[in-house]
């Protein structure tokens, strides 16, 4: 009975500290989380289109990299993690248009 009592309440113990630690570090990544993720899962899904279809890998990766697109503006400029003056934030849309300019090359010349 009393190991049962012990497992019981160390279970209850650490349910509850993952629980603090879910609502502390999700609520302050939750949203970029969920950009990330879409950013992820929009090139595999491309890939995964290229891989399933007759359509060319590399066409189907600039798909998915074109959907992402919507992705990383809505980071960078609806609800920017820097001031939009910052910088960085010039840098990063340039390497990006710099990957799907890349990405458009490698699909559509031989």
């Amino acid at each position: 009975m009393t190991g049962f009592l012990l497992r019981e309440n160390r279970q209850r113990f650490f349910a509850g500290q993952t629980c603090i630690l879910e609502r502390e570090v999700m609520g302050v990544l939750d949203y970029y989380d969920k950009i990330v993720v879409g950013i992820a899962s929009s090139l595999l899904g491309g890939v995964a289109l290229g891989v399933a279809t007759g359509l060319a890998v590399e066409s189907g990766l600039f798909l998915g990299a074109l959907v992402a697109t919507g992705f990383v503006y809505d980071a960078m400029f609806r609800n920017p993690p820097l001031p939009p003056t910052d910088p960085r934030v010039a840098t990063a849309m340039v390497v990006w248009h710099v990957v799907l300019v890349v990405l458009a090359v490698a699909t559509f010349v031989d």
